[in-house]
Formats: structure tokens, sequence, C-alpha cells
């Protein structure tokens, strides 16, 4: 099917199509192709309503922000869905957050600061969004997003809206069972009480750590593997090991900084990067014998592949 038939057979909305949206202006890579159509829902009963009566068999993938995908360079098939101001609402009630998917991990952490609630500083460290957390159980710092979360509100793929226990997630190390089709529109995350300034002080910490010792001024897309299991060395330990600090294909390049970065120095196509990490991954199972599994998502269309 093509773009202008999947456009023409795609139900009536409250929100936004776009064809061919170039999602390079999106990534924090600033690579990728293009989106063959773009929905931006208004709100839960517009997603709802997309879901429910979509044509069957349409291709359909959720993005945050970018922060920790990489869109290939012949974009994504179907619709892709990107939630918009109608999710990004925070508000407070006792200890508890309640947060749209679409609100920044960043915004939350000084949302609960400024109303005394600690526990969810580690927040500030993690980039993206509260629906990317949850679909990956996103952590910084000693804690993850299963830790602290007490429910979600999700759209299944037949367009049915639940509410669900955290347990039911199927939550794991940058895991969750429910991730895919399943779109997260809000949830809510449970601290406990704190005082103000040490709160504050502690997220200060986070940040001045994340810029100390990642590259958060460079055109990255966080930590490309997830961490081996113990007693294993950490990704980029092992990256290191292999001798992988500052390799490049094109414009990519390995972070010098800290190896488990990937970094678009400039010109990078999306290819050079996901070819840039396999190389890394080749590297540390022949210098090692350890399997690096991605934790950064790659979306869309293989390079060569059918349409």
């Amino acid at each position: 099917m093509s773009v202008a038939d999947t456009h023409a057979a795609l139900p009536d909305v409250r929100g936004t199509y776009r064809e061919g949206a170039d999602l390079s202006r999106t990534t924090w890579f600033g690579t990728g192709g293009r989106a063959d159509v773009l929905f931006r829902p208004a709100d839960e009963d517009d997603l709802v309503h997309f879901m429910a009566t979509r044509p069957a068999g349409l291709a359909v993938t959720v993005l945050g922000v970018g922060s920790n995908v990489l869109v290939r360079d012949r974009g994504i098939a179907g619709v892709t869905i990107r939630l918009g101001r109608g999710f990004t609402s925070i508000a407070v009630e006792g200890h508890e957050v309640h947060a749209g998917a679409a609100a920044l991990d960043g915004h939350v952490a000084r949302q609960a600061a400024a109303a005394g609630i600690a526990g969810l500083e580690f927040l500030a460290g993690v980039p993206g969004t509260i629906g990317g957390a949850i679909a990956m159980n996103a952590g910084a710092y000693g804690r993850e997003i299963a830790d602290v979360l007490v429910r979600v509100r999700a759209v299944a793929p037949d367009g049915t809206a639940h509410d669900l226990d955290a347990e039911v997630l199927g939550h794991g190390y940058r895991h969750c069972e429910l991730a895919g089709e399943w779109v997260f529109t809000s949830c809510v995350l449970r601290g406990e009480a704190g005082v103000k300034p040490a709160i504050e002080e502690r997220i200060r910490e986070i940040q001045d750590c994340r810029a100390l010792t990642q590259p958060t001024k460079e055109r990255t897309g966080g930590s490309t593997f997830r961490n081996p299991p113990p007693p294993q060395a950490r990704a980029w330990e092992l990256i290191d090991r292999a001798g992988c600090r500052g390799l490049r294909r094109g414009g990519a390049m390995v972070s010098e900084k800290h190896c488990n970065f990937l970094v678009n120095t400039g010109g990078a196509s999306a290819t050079d990067l996901e070819t840039l990490a396999e190389d890394v991954r080749r590297r540390v199972w022949n210098s090692q014998g350890i399997c690096l599994e991605w934790e950064i998502r790659c979306l869309g269309r293989h390079p060569g592949g059918a349409r």
C-alpha cells in the first residue's frame, strides 16, 4: 500500500496526520528517514478512536521525543504515533505524581521536588518521556521506573483503554512485556515525604554527574547497550576493553567520554550509527565472548529491505 493509499484509508481524527514527516528532526541523533504517516492524537479519546477503527494489519509504531531510538534511513512504514500536548499533564496528590506519557522525565522529577516528594530524583538522569520510560523500564543512579510505578493507563491494540496495576506490565531490566502496540497514555508514580532542599540538591548532583560522565552536549541517543548481568563488567567497560573508544564509521563515533554512547559528529546516517554499533558488538564478542544487547530501539525499514 502506498503512503497516499495508507493515508486515504485512515479514520477521521481530531488530531493531525502528516505524510512523509522527517523524523531526523525529532530524534536526538539528528538522523533517520521519514514516517509514512505521523499521527499526533488530540487526546486519549482520539487515540482510542484511531486504534479501534484503523485498517486491519496497519503497522503502528509509537515514538516519544526520540531520545533512545535510532530511526533507520529508509523511514518507518505505516503510522507512527507521537503523543503531544494532550498527554503532558503533571499533577501531585499526596505522595503520588500523576503524569501524562508525553511529560518529560526531568519535568516530573522537578515537579515532585517542588512538592517535597522524594524518591523520583533519578528521573532527572533519564532522557525522554514518561511513556518511553515505562516502555523500557528506564532507570538511572540505582533506581528504575518499576520501583516507583503504581499503575498506568494504556490503550490496547484493539482500541480499548485500560487501567493496569504496575505488576501486570512484566517489567524487567530495560524491558516491559506490554511495550509494542500498547500505547501508554498516563501513569501514577509514588514517592515519599522528603525535604525540598535535599531533594533539589540530589537532582543537581545527578545532573552534574551526567554532564561530567556522558556526552550530553553532543548528538547522541543515550546508552547504546544494556549492561550484561553480574558478574560481567558493565557495557562501557567491555567496549573499552575491546578497543572501541573513539571508533568511527562515517560521521558516527563511539564517544571518547563514555564508551556506551554513540555520537553523531556531523553528517552521520542512521546506517553509519547502526553499523558502528554492530561492529562494537562483534568486537566485544570476539575479544571477550559476551554478546551485548541493544538498549536503544532501532525502528524502521532495514537498509536494502522491502518497502
